[in-house]
């Protein structure tokens, strides 16, 4: 045969070759869909040998960090509650278990002695506030209540009370005990040293509390590309006057305005009027230079960020 023909013949058998072969991975698919069916008509025995019988690849799950889950109970605090007893437990009377101070009190702390006072005793608390709970186990807690009166006392209480596991149950189980009052932490140092002279910062700092507080202008005006702020609402003040602006860095107390981009943070004390009075405040605030000015690039009491809303 001649080269020619030898070449025409293995040309043509090529593609026939092809063929071929994927008309037996047709078949075999076929057959494999053939041979599930008659398993699963066969029934479920049939059907788990069928896939215990079945070679199959498991790749290993990537390791995962464990994940630390906070129970219920870690996280029922139950300050509020022990705050609500306690108000309506100096408010009671063993004389009178009939009143609704009495009921409430005996509803939370079945167990627990109602007070007797004298009929000269001083009036009841202005105010009840829980200042501090510690866990004492897991289901055991020590809440401290401050109790202040109208002539400016403050007494403060220590009230057990315990918690269910689900933490959504409370009881108190004896009476309060009056505690010494949390003493007074250690204030850290200021780390707003640099003193801030008038000029353009503490001018941008002024109009824009000014809007902040009286409604004086747009709040809008004063802030920072991307950064949302909404003045207080209706506004509390009718004057604004900055007493003192302080800051960490030392390019908030330089002459003019630094280049675009430099932010310092500030602290700044002032002086709100209305028609009842005078009132000091304090603001802490980050300012960024921008274009010759300074603009508000974060209010921390307002929860003003970078690009987020308040």
């Amino acid at each position: 045969m001649s080269p020619g023909k030898q070449a025409s013949q293995s040309e043509a058998a090529a593609p026939m070759a092809a063929g071929a072969r994927l008309e037996a991975m047709r078949r075999r698919v076929r057959l494999s869909r053939m041979a599930v069916w008659t398993v699963i008509a066969a029934g479920p025995i049939a059907l788990a040998v069928a896939v215990a019988s079945t070679p199959t690849t498991v790749a290993a799950a990537p390791a995962t960090k464990p994940t630390t889950m906070r129970t219920a109970t870690s996280a029922a605090d139950p300050g509020g509650y022990a705050q609500v007893f306690v108000g309506a437990w100096l408010r009671s009377s063993a004389n009178d278990e009939t009143s609704a101070q009495a009921r409430l009190a005996h509803s939370m702390a079945p167990d627990v002695e109602l007070p007797a006072p004298a009929a000269d005793a001083q009036s009841a608390p202005g105010s009840v506030t829980a200042v501090r709970s510690a866990q004492r186990g897991a289901s055991a807690w020590s809440v401290t209540v401050a109790a202040q009166y109208p002539n400016g006392s403050v007494r403060y209480y220590a009230v057990p009370v315990v918690t269910d596991h689900a933490g959504s149950s409370f009881t108190v189980t004896g009476a309060p005990g009056v505690v010494a009052g949390p003493a007074r932490a250690e204030v850290p140092k200021s780390s707003y040293t640099v003193t801030v002279p008038e000029g353009d910062l503490s001018s941008a700092v002024g109009q824009f509390l000014a809007a902040y507080l009286t409604g004086a202008g747009e709040v809008d005006r004063y802030l920072a590309p991307g950064v949302k702020l909404t003045a207080v609402s209706p506004a509390p003040y009718q004057t604004v006057a900055v007493q003192e602006v302080s800051a960490v860095e030392e390019a908030a107390a330089a002459e003019e305005v630094p280049a675009d981009g430099t932010k310092v943070r500030i602290l700044s004390s002032v002086e709100a009027r209305d028609a009842t009075g005078r009132w000091p405040l304090v603001y802490e605030l980050t300012l960024k230079a921008r274009s010759g000015r300074w603009e508000v690039a974060a209010l921390q009491s307002g929860m003003a960020k970078d690009g987020g809303g308040r």
